[in-house]
């Protein structure tokens, strides 16, 4: 049991302060949790659990490998992450000005969601499209996983990973749907989307600059 625990206890503690450094992901979830709801913050915390899965399992088949024998992977990976952060950013900053419903106040009012599945899937890919985060997931299990890795560590990888990024993220949603900072948004809600959509869209061209270097 040993050999399981050192490694995953590695992993967790690498992914633990990955996970809270900000990013995209990030500004994705607390936007949701303070411009949305409660629930529709927790769903996109869930699509974020579930992103870090899909790395965690790409990772552990050996994703940094194919990244090096196909350098035009990465290239497109980059150029498509990139192009979805830049649209996700053009989205949030082109709907600064407009008020949330009277609707959507009364659900967010009463702790339910507006669409908690599109919180979810947007969520999760957010989480996807982020190609640094797939190298960053490859490099820490090339450094703290065994050569042959035994199936019970296989398996308990991606259910810690799930629970790291589910969990930070969910702290975040909790904390930024209550009255407070949500008042705050109503208040300065164009301000806060463009900083937001600003700040998406910087990280998009930052990942699609890094593609034009490269090649």
């Amino acid at each position: 049991m040993s050999g399981i625990t050192v490694p995953l206890l590695g992993i967790a503690g690498a992914m633990i302060v990955g996970a809270m450094s900000p990013g995209p992901s990030f500004v994705m979830v607390a936007r949701t949790a303070v411009s949305s709801s409660r629930r529709d913050g927790l769903a996109a915390a869930l699509g974020m659990g579930a992103g870090g899965v899909v790395f965690a399992i790409a990772a552990l088949v050996g994703l940094q490998a194919a990244f090096l024998a196909v350098p035009a992977l990465y290239l497109a990976v980059k150029l498509l992450g990139g192009a979805y952060l830049v649209y996700l950013g053009i989205r949030i900053w082109r709907g600064a000005r407009e008020p949330l419903s009277t609707a959507q106040d009364e659900r967010a009012a009463a702790g339910t969601g507006g669409n908690a599945r599109r919180a979810f899937l947007l969520g999760m890919g957010t989480q996807v499209s982020n190609p640094k985060t797939a190298v960053v997931y490859a490099s820490i299990f090339a450094a703290f996983l065994p050569r042959e890795v035994p199936l019970a560590l296989a398996l308990a990888v991606p259910a810690v990973i799930f629970c790291i990024e589910t969990g930070w993220y969910a702290v975040v949603a909790l904390a930024l749907s209550s009255a407070a900072p949500r008042s705050a948004y109503l208040r300065y809600k164009a301000w806060i989307d463009r900083a937001a959509g600003g700040v998406m869209v910087l990280l998009g061209l930052k990942l699609l600059s890094g593609v034009r270097s490269s090649s």
